[in-house]
């Protein structure tokens, strides 16, 4: 690790008691409490999720992540009966890409015994991946069955992953199916929640709506990138892990309409953040734009499918978002860069002081604050 590195880490280190790692989410979730501030000001309000409302302006748009977190776990056997855990990354090569708890040499041949069986050497009715060969990051499994077949055996026999902090959680699989999840959770196969949705109930979106507050929904499949520790080659490159994004092009217009109005975009997750701020590019109008003033120039939802590696940090400049709903950050964590460029590092610590005084729960299950233009 080179001294520039370990001190931009340092920077972005905070003291978190571990009494404050969320363990289970608020019930009900709109009852999480939520902190408001300006990007501008020194103003800070506390206040609980359900009451947002009071706070965003009256012709903001809130977007969402739409993805759905699928049970990515599963637990398999070894030829000799021995165990071991794969998590599901997604496909490479028209085949199964997964990461495992323990070494498996080519050729090897794993089993998920259904019915369960006595002996793991007994193959009948047994689900099977035979190892191709190991990946940077995984390794790449060839099934005995068809490919397509794979989301299904997840759903029946796989576990909802929860971040590696979240330790003494008492919630069962039912649970952490509807509670790691979002309300409107549509499409796509992520392996870790857009967490800022999480605060969101149909009454509390029903409330918005009431009050004029227009909605839109976005897909990016999250994946475990958001998970891993920050490496130095990232900061080097300036770019993060690889994740998939698709805007239909229906939300791209009326956000692209609302965005030369001038009415504020508020993106609900850092997942959302990213997935704007890729999509978009320069672009010239002849209109008026009430956010740019002269109505020249303003960004433009354009490249609406795409893998995004975008790493925002320090110098970087907002194209489309104006505001944002976040959780609360793991210390050194692109995330904790992401949302520090917008409100600006120094306001973002001490923001987090005064959370942590206030014994605001933090990370994924944890409660939230609204960034406002």
């Amino acid at each position: 690790m080179s001294a520039s590195f370990k001190q931009l880490l340092e920077k972005y280190d905070y003291c978190l008691p571990e009494g404050l790692i969320a363990q289970e989410p608020a019930s009900p979730r709109d009852s999480a409490r939520l902190l408001v501030c300006r990007k501008d000001d020194d103003e800070v309000k506390f206040d609980t999720f359900r009451n947002i409302g009071k706070y965003l302006p009256k012709d903001a748009i809130l977007v969402f992540n739409q993805t759905r977190v699928i049970p990515a776990k599963i637990a398999m056997a070894k030829p000799t009966g021995g165990k071991v855990e794969l998590l599901h990354l997604g496909y490479e090569k028209g085949l199964i890409k997964a990461l495992a708890n323990k070494f498996l040499s080519a050729g090897t041949v794993i089993s998920y015994l259904h019915p369960p069986l006595r002996r793991a050497g007994d193959r009948e009715g047994a689900i099977q991946l035979e190892v191709v060969e190991k990946t940077g990051n995984g390794y790449l499994f060839k099934p005995c069955f068809s490919i397509s077949k794979w989301p299904d055996i997840l759903q029946k026999f796989g576990q909802t992953p929860l971040p590696p902090y979240i330790k003494h959680s008492r919630l069962n699989e039912k649970q952490k199916r509807e509670q790691y999840q979002a309300i409107f959770a549509k499409t796509g196969e992520s392996i870790a929640a857009p967490t800022a949705s999480l605060h969101f109930t149909r009454r509390l979106i029903a409330n918005l709506k009431k009050q004029g507050i227009s909605m839109a929904f976005v897909n990016l499949n999250v994946n475990l990138g958001t998970f891993a520790s920050l490496r130095e080659e990232q900061v080097n490159s300036g770019r993060l892990h690889l994740e998939t994004y698709h805007i239909d092009k229906k939300t791209a217009r009326f956000l692209n309409k609302a965005k030369s109005q001038g009415r504020p975009i508020i993106a609900v997750g850092t997942t959302v953040v990213r997935t704007l701020e890729s999509a978009s590019s320069l672009c010239h109008s002849g209109q008026t734009s009430a956010s740019r003033g002269t109505g020249q120039n303003l960004y433009q939802l354009t490249n609406l499918s795409d893998q995004t590696d975008l790493f925002i940090k320090e110098g970087y400049q907002f194209k489309f978002i104006d505001g944002m709903i976040t959780n609360f950050h793991v210390p050194r964590s692109s995330l904790l860069m992401l949302v520090s460029t917008l409100i600006g590092r120094k306001r973002l610590f001490g923001l987090y002081q005064e959370a942590i005084k206030k014994n605001f729960r933090f990370f994924s299950f944890g409660d939230g604050m609204l960034i406002l233009p």
